[in-house]
């Protein structure tokens, strides 16, 4: 028995019947990180004596949470009180939380075990976890390539076995896309579904807190756990949470989904392609209906998401001035000095190229020809969601045009920007979507698909996605490549 390899359901049966204890299991975590850290880098704050004391103390305890001894991970943009939130960036290497996330009380009041802080692009701006300020976080499948970004931490952690769950943050793709690099489910939910208080910002009208996971039925009772309404957060839907397990057993009785044109294909790689028509065929052979589906503003999707997320991202970060807070550069001679030092020594080089972009794209005489241009075709976006999903209940996209790729790679930014080109139009719509492990590459690495749903409607993506997810049965195919 692995416990390593166990699922959030499958632990908690064991503590349930007494079979094992918290302690126990998280001692058994605690072990795998210390093992694999030194290859894997996923954790920028690791929170050893932390997870352990919790542990102890939930087996005191008669009445135990739902989530009662699972060892989760967490990305260091989310808050964890007396922790530090360094956001992958020099900025803030030194900046200890005053406060708990909202989904951070959520998961300690049924009993959660947080592990530690995971590795992350800076300030989430990147697509591989390079771009963090510490270290570069490697992929457990392949050690010489990525894990994908800007989650990249949180996702290889789990994939090594170091938690058993993990949280990110996804603004244009940082949660689906390292799942799919990973071997993991990773689910982006509708825009105002979970609270972003405690979630440092990047885009806020972007940025959504998702869970990572081993299989579907973990993400679907995560993703209801962190869910709700939050007096703190004027952007959260007072919409009642649907028990998304229970609605996950439930059978799909008619399924319409919709498929991209071959031509929105061009940037995948042959496996990705394959494999995406192969889930295609599945479906059809389950009684789907399907229809393929153009939507033409797509083209610029991925320019409108490094408009808006830049110009976002530049107003966030403006507070990092190194008076208040965060790092300071000493060797200034008059406060425009210290300005300029904090920022450019503080600032890696990912988070400086887009804070320009955005003070550029807001500036007089540029605003109304990029900023608001964006927005627009952003609202033609939405629409052409919109107008699909009067006739189809889901939308199948990749995940990624490729599986992960080698460290080093990719060197030119718009190329690294490239990765983002499914997933980014979902948070420019606000739209929930889920990615699935579907198979591996010729390589040997993971791929995934991605399932898109209507406004709040994460119910019909976890139906979806546990169909997809008993068809491929990615996990026992995992386990037979790893022996």
């Amino acid at each position: 028995m692995n416990i390593n390899e166990m699922s959030i359901t499958e632990i908690q049966k064991l503590i349930s019947n007494k079979e094992l204890k918290a302690e126990e299991v998280v001692f058994s975590f605690v072990e795998r990180l210390q093992d694999k850290e030194k290859e894997i880098s996923a954790f920028i704050t690791p929170m050893y004596e932390f997870a352990l004391k919790k542990a102890r103390q939930i087996d005191r305890k008669k009445k135990k949470g739902r989530l009662a001894g699972i060892p989760i991970a967490l990305k260091d943009n989310i808050m964890v009180k007396d922790f530090p939130a360094t956001c992958g960036s020099k900025m803030l290497k030194n900046y200890t939380s005053p406060y708990n996330a909202f989904v951070v009380e959520k998961i300690l009041s049924e009993d959660s075990v947080i592990m530690g802080k995971t590795n992350m692009d800076e300030f989430a701006m990147g697509s591989s976890t390079e771009n963090s300020a510490f270290f570069i976080t490697r992929n457990p499948w392949d050690l010489k390539s990525v894990p994908g970004g800007s989650s990249g931490g949180s996702a290889a952690a789990v994939a090594a076995g170091e938690a058993c769950a993990a949280l990110g943050s996804d603004s244009g793709g940082s949660v689906r896309q390292p799942a799919c690099f990973c071997g993991l489910v990773g689910m982006k939910p509708t825009y105002g579904r979970i609270s972003r208080y405690g979630l440092v910002a990047f885009a806020s009208s972007l940025d959504q807190i998702g869970p990572l996971t081993l299989s579907v039925e973990d993400c679907a009772v995560l993703t209801q756990i962190i869910s709700g309404p939050d007096p703190k957060d004027s952007t959260v839907s007072s919409l009642k949470v649907p028990d998304y397990k229970k609605e996950m057993g439930k059978s799909l009785k008619s399924i319409k989904a919709g498929y991209l044109k071959e031509k929105m294909l061009d940037e995948c790689e042959p496996d990705v392609k394959d494999l995406y028509f192969k889930m295609l065929n599945f479906l059809k052979d389950c009684g789907a209906e399907l229809y393929e589906l153009e939507f033409p503003s797509w083209e610029y999707a991925l320019m409108c998401y490094y408009i808006i997320a830049p110009s976002e991202a530049s107003s966030n970060l403006a507070r990092f001035d190194g008076v208040r807070y965060g790092f300071r550069g000493w060797d200034e001679n008059n406060v425009e000095e210290m300005y300029i030092n904090s920022r450019t020594k503080g600032f890696g080089e990912e988070v400086k190229r887009r804070i320009l972009i955005g003070s550029f794209v807001l500036s007089s005489g540029k605003y109304e020809s990029f900023y608001v241009k964006a927005e627009q075709h952003r609202i033609a976006i939405r629409r052409e969601f919109e107008k699909a999903f009067d006739k189809v209940d889901a939308i199948l996209t990749p995940t990624t045009p490729e599986a992960a790729f080698s460290i080093g790679s990719k060197k030119d930014p718009i190329q690294m920007y490239y990765s983002d080109i499914y997933t980014a139009p979902v948070n420019l719509a606000g739209l929930p979507a889920i990615s699935v492990p579907i198979g591996v590459d010729k390589r040997g690495l993971p791929l995934g698909i991605q399932v898109i749903g209507n406004f709040f409607q994460e119910n019909t993506l976890f139906k979806l996605a546990f169909l997809l997810e008993n068809k491929v049965k990615f996990r026992k195919m995992r386990r037979k490549e790893e022996k």
